[in-house]
């Protein structure tokens, strides 16, 4: 492995350091595939694992963000340095369109202990950004107490990523029937909190009942998904919330399952990496190397099968 440049390991003394500009020049770099934040995440790798990863998702317009909102005051009040990562599948072009509108999040643009940035999945094999989880690294680097991952709504793509959290608090909202979805597409089996938001609505208590008519099919050891209502635009249930998510990292701790977990995820990381990595290069010799488009050829004349050929590619590779 080649050693850093002078970029990367400079760039790595400051994020040690925690500077914020250096964060955001990494980030940057990792985002576009630079071999110089490959070899910076490299170099800070040893030093991070002391974040505490806490993942949030749920149906766009259930107030996700002004929830996060609401916890990262709750994390500063608490002394705490807190970063929050917003993943969004759906904004390839521009970085920060997402955060827009967050006014709950802006709140915290100016405060020297929050970091907040908006990534797009980009559509890369199985939604999952090969960035969003090196970002993730870097913000923990950085010396931040709390990494916040967010994903907009509920998708194979959000599950690969918020899979990556030690803690995945689901958020969903009374009288809606994404909120319904998501219980009855298996997203059930994610979350260790829910958080039911606008509580303030005349469905939540029924909501809580079917939510618990789910979770009751569901295994009954270990940790119980504990069921929280919020009112997160008034700050309601927040310190609850808060309390609950704190519960599930003791309790993964002490019963050793976050190792476990951190072990497993960093795992599919590696794997998802690989896998891209070798999808890309798939990619280029199809377009590039005449062998192949001569396979492709006997396919489209229907004198090879696609997993027969896909099998004489893996072959080539192979040998």
């Amino acid at each position: 492995m080649a050693a850093p440049g002078n970029t990367a390991a400079d760039l790595a003394e400051r994020l040690l350091a925690g500077d914020k500009r250096a964060l955001a020049r990494a980030i940057s770099l990792v985002e576009n595939d630079d071999p110089e934040g490959w070899a910076l995440v490299r170099e800070v790798y040893p030093r991070t694992g002391r974040a505490e990863v806490v993942g949030f998702t749920g149906p766009p317009g259930v107030g996700k963000s002004t929830l996060i909102g609401r916890l990262v005051e709750h994390a500063r009040g608490r002394e705490r340095e807190v970063a929050v990562l917003s993943i969004d599948p759906s904004s390839p072009f521009t970085q920060g369109a997402l955060l827009g509108d967050r006014i709950r999040l802006t709140d915290h643009f100016l405060d020297p202990g929050v970091y907040i940035r908006s990534m797009a999945s980009r559509g890369s094999l199985g939604g999952l950004s090969e960035a969003t989880l090196q970002a993730a690294l870097l913000m923990d680097a950085s010396g931040k107490d709390d990494v916040f991952l967010e994903t907009v709504g509920v998708g194979q793509a959000e599950v690969d990523i918020i899979d990556h959290a030690d803690t995945v608090v689901l958020v969903l909202m009374p009288g809606s029937g994404d909120s319904i979805q998501a219980l009855k597409a298996g997203v059930m089996e994610i979350p260790d909190v829910i958080a039911v938001n606008k509580a303030d609505h005349p469905l939540t208590d029924t909501m809580v009942r079917e939510i618990r008519g789910v979770l009751s099919l569901g295994p009954q050891q270990g940790w119980r998904v504990p069921i929280v209502k919020t009112e997160a635009s008034r700050g309601e249930g927040v310190e609850e919330l808060a309390e609950k998510i704190a519960e599930h990292r003791v309790f993964i701790d002490e019963q050793g399952t976050l190792a476990e977990r951190r072990r497993r995820n960093l795992m599919n990381e590696v794997v998802a990496l690989a896998a891209g990595r070798l999808r890309r290069k798939l990619e280029a010799e199809v377009r590039d190397d005449p062998a192949v488009q001569r396979l492709l050829d006997e396919v489209a004349s229907r004198r090879l099968d696609p997993a027969s050929a896909a099998a004489k590619l893996l072959e080539r590779e192979g040998g």
